[in-house]
């Protein structure tokens, strides 16, 4: 899957139908591409995804809690009701994952927690991180 770098956010748009093992190599593909650009945020497009299962959607979490580690956040965006349904029945909660309804609402997200995040190291003192 094509991981797309605009800005300081990397995007990904999940254009298949997921298999494990392609969630898998999404993980660790995400994991170097956020490593090399020092990206704050992800957004995991997945409007045309149609059926998850249980393993998927703990992925997305862990694939989430891996961005926390290079400190970026992450927002899936465009699920379809089916597939909120679908999470919900299985008792998957995605801690750790935000989620938005379209594209330019992930992106607005990313850009709040950024600012947030900014002004945080501002008042400790810290230096401002390179963006990349």
């Amino acid at each position: 899957m094509p991981i797309l770098k605009i800005g300081g956010v990397l995007l990904v748009s999940i254009q298949i139908d997921l298999q494990d093992q392609s969630v898998l190599a999404l993980q660790e593909d995400l994991a170097e591409k956020i490593s090399a650009t020092g990206a704050h945020g992800v957004v995991i497009d997945i409007s045309a995804v149609d059926i998850v299962d249980s393993f998927i959607g703990r992925m997305f979490a862990t694939i989430a809690s891996i961005s926390r580690l290079f400190d970026a956040d992450t927002v899936v965006v465009g699920m379809r009701p089916a597939v909120a349904i679908t999470l919900v029945e299985l008792g998957l909660t995605l801690g750790g994952v935000r989620t938005a309804l379209d594209l330019e609402r992930g992106m607005k997200i990313l850009g709040q927690l950024g600012a947030e995040r900014r002004g945080a190291r501002a008042r400790s003192g810290e230096p401002p991180q390179d963006s990349r």
